[in-house]
């Protein structure tokens, strides 16, 4: 791929878009892509690429047909269903389920881990709480 840093689309219902990253080893990586599922399966279906190349040609309009190759799966649960387009993540303590010590991180993607610094500091004053 012609990029060396990260490039992230306009946001997509459910989702951030089909974006690219870069791997340990500089390769590139696009996806996720939004699929919402009744069951897990983290099996990979060769044909989703059709939906990644038109995505991916907005920022890549030289990409090449046949040039992606399918790589891993996985699994983000959502805290809202599939026809609410935003969402937020929740962060509950003891003082909202009752449970000393128990404190829950829902729903946090990308967005969050821009802001994981600040959250670590929300946690820590809810485990001194």
């Amino acid at each position: 791929a012609p990029f060396s840093r990260l490039i992230y689309p306009v946001p997509e219902p459910g989702g951030l878009g089909v974006h690219l990253t870069l791997d340990m080893a500089g390769q590139a990586r696009f996806g996720p892509d939004v699929e919402w599922v009744d069951h897990i399966d983290y099996a990979v279906d060769p044909t989703r690429s059709e939906r990644f190349y038109p995505a991916i040609r907005k920022y890549w309009p030289t990409l090449p047909d046949g040039a992606l190759m399918p790589s891993y799966s996985g699994m983000r649960p959502k805290i809202v269903p599939p026809a609410v387009a935003v969402q937020d993540f929740l962060i509950q303590g003891p003082g909202d389920h009752g449970v000393d010590g128990l404190i829950n991180l829902f729903g946090i993607e990308s967005p969050g881990l821009t802001s994981s610094l600040a959250i670590a500091d929300y946690v820590g004053e809810l485990a001194q709480a």
